[in-house]
């Protein structure tokens, strides 16, 4: 294998070429977001700049592939499922797609890596969190995907910690995909230049599902599934509660929106401060997370409760606020 320094320079550096390539790509074809919709900006701003984390995490998947005979059949299929899960992304940023569509194959993306797991041997519980994880962070990624730094900064975070928990060579693709997120972050935050778009949002979420359900199956046993979560509990939290909001209101909850709690704060306080915000309540949760390593089953049981509710709160409050 490669040193750590020349693995973290090499996802750093193709990323942040094919992002200036992708933001080029993005002004020439006309591909941009307008204000609205799921969006908080004020201005029109080129997307689809995931393609460079994509291509990174797929150059990964093919040298560890490579690497690690043994998860082979893993990494191949976690390949074809992002694939397929960044390729819809991709022709919905040309032009838009069916949501029931874009769903299906996210589907079809999730089974992919649940197979992955099954002929792992890990048998059917991982499958099933496998296939679970998978299609709610490919489409909580994507729904919280709307302001500046925000989604690219919030997989780096997790990635770092799973980069510190999980075994080899999954380890080596959490650390890539770390590097990928801050080789992309500098065209996106602190003034976005370039949105990550379907086709990098989507992949984001689904990549952190399958290094999640790796460490499910294969990680440390003395953490318990409730501190593998905890790491995403603001994304998790914020897109359920907000599902749920819209579709106990009878609204379509399918349909683009700017009701998430990180779009109402952002309207109010600005995108700078809340993308900090979301990575100060992410660092605490990923800092609990390895502390609590071995903790006895009361004690994860009680900071899970405190930090969901506490995520919770956050977005009952935003619910408060005047649009």
């Amino acid at each position: 294998m490669p040193a750590w320094p020349i693995w973290l320079l090499s996802c750093f550096g193709i990323a942040l070429a094919i992002t200036a390539w992708a933001r080029g790509y993005a002004l020439r074809r006309n591909l941009l977001d307008q204000p609205g919709e799921r969006r908080s900006h004020a201005s029109a701003t080129p997307r689809g700049g995931g393609i460079s984390i994509v291509m990174v995490l797929l150059l990964a998947s093919a040298w560890l592939a490579w690497r690690f005979p043994g998860q082979r059949e893993w990494f191949g299929l976690f390949g074809a499922g992002l694939v397929l899960v960044a390729g819809i992304g991709w022709v919905d940023d040309h032009r838009p797609l069916s949501p029931w569509l874009r769903l299906l194959i996210h589907g079809l993306a999730a089974g992919t890596l649940a197979m992955g797991f099954w002929l792992e041997g890990t048998g059917p519980w991982p499958a099933m969190a496998a296939f679970v994880l998978a299609l709610g962070l490919t489409n909580a990624w994507n729904f919280m995907d709307g302001i500046d730094g925000l989604a690219a900064s919030q997989a780096g975070l997790v990635s770092l910690g799973l980069w510190i928990v999980l075994p080899s060579p999954w380890n080596w693709l959490a650390i890539g995909l770390a590097a990928a997120a801050a080789g992309f972050l500098p065209f996106n935050f602190p003034k976005a230049r370039i949105f990550l778009g379907d086709v990098g949002s989507g992949a984001l979420g689904f990549a952190l599902a399958a290094l999640l359900a790796a460490g499910l199956s294969k990680g440390d046993p003395s953490i318990t599934w409730l501190l593998w979560v905890l790491p995403v509990a603001a994304f998790v939290v914020d897109t359920a509660f907000t599902l749920a909001w819209r579709i106990l209101n009878g609204e379509p909850w399918w349909t683009p929106h700017v009701q998430h709690a990180y779009q109402r704060w952002a309207r109010q306080i600005g995108h700078r401060r809340v993308t900090v915000f979301f990575a100060l309540f992410t660092t605490g949760t990923v800092g609990i997370w390895l502390i609590g390593r071995g903790a006895q089953p009361p004690f994860v049981i009680l900071v899970f409760i405190i930090c969901y509710t506490l995520a919770g709160c956050l977005w009952g409050s935003s619910r408060r606020l005047k649009d």
